[in-house]
């Protein structure tokens, strides 16, 4: 099905299948620039239940100290955490360059009100978030009522209009590769900065397969309006190989233009894990 005139079935039959066989047939081998690469995209997250005060205080003393610990390596892109919490990483960060984001709108499911969904989403703005990671209601989507998927994110995005708004798609629940694409289209209408593949909180989570249909409706979007729509697979990226694939999308249908402006990792291990593979490469 096509939404305003965008649709995956333009790229032809088996063309996805096809893309994704030739990026297992041809992986790569880590690199130092690739990885530290990886690096400064990672949006660091933590996303628990048992967060706390003391917890989220210890994951930015990581940041703050990153430069003097390993000062060859880029530092990552973004703390992210629960409302609740961006005052917390505000007070406590301490270096320049790293934003801090927030998830919102019922983050995971949400499954509440459009106002409630709006009043977070300003309360995380008010307390110090750079970024604010909302989710679609993906119900929406597999109901093809398209409409009311707009309309609520074209409500959080007015009520964070002064900072960058990711939309998380939750890939994982949808049975239609079209309703990924459809989804994306949607968040760029609205006024998505990034597309982001999931919450973390459902499985699957993150699968180049999703990564891949999402890069097509950003490629596509940017084709017909001139504006890059940036992307964010999270959930489950553990270690350097599992980043590597997402960056052999951004290679293949960007021609290797991203950086940390238009790509993002949310994950929690992966930064210690890239950081030891640089430091076995170095």
């Amino acid at each position: 099905m096509a939404y305003n005139n965008f649709s995956l079935e333009s790229h032809g039959e088996g063309f996805v299948d096809g893309k994704l066989a030739f990026y297992k047939a041809n992986v790569a081998a880590p690199t130092l620039p690739l990885l530290k690469k990886i690096h400064s995209c990672i949006d660091l997250t933590t996303l628990s239940n048992a967060d706390n005060a003391k917890s989220v205080k210890a994951l930015v003393e990581i940041v703050n100290t990153h430069a003097a610990n390993h000062p060859d390596i880029p530092n990552v892109a973004g703390i992210c955490v629960y409302p609740k919490f961006v005052s917390v990483v505000k007070e406590a960060l301490k270096v320049p360059g790293v934003d801090i984001v927030s998830v919102a709108g019922a983050f995971p499911h949400a499954q509440t009100f459009t106002e409630i969904k709006v009043r977070e989403v300003a309360l995380a703005v008010e307390a110090g978030a750079d970024e604010i990671d909302v989710v679609i209601n993906a119900g929406d989507i597999i109901a093809k009522d398209y409409a009311a998927a707009l309309d609520e994110l074209k409500a959080m995005r007015e009520a964070c209009k002064s900072v960058k708004m990711k939309v998380i798609l939750e890939t994982g629940v949808y049975k239609a590769d079209s309703d990924i694409y459809d989804a994306s289209i949607i968040a760029m209408e609205a006024g998505a900065d990034f597309v982001k593949t999931s919450t973390g909180k459902s499985e699957p989570a993150a699968t180049p397969r999703a990564m891949l249909i999402m890069a097509l409706a950003v490629s596509d979007y940017c084709k017909a309006t001139g504006r890059r729509v940036g992307i964010k697979p999270a959930g489950g990226i553990r270690t350097s190989q599992d980043a590597m694939q997402y960056c052999a999308i951004m290679d293949d249908i960007f021609h290797g233009d991203y950086d940390n402006t238009n790509f993002r990792i949310g994950a929690t291990s992966l930064a210690k894990n890239v950081i030891a593979d640089i430091k076995a490469l170095s």
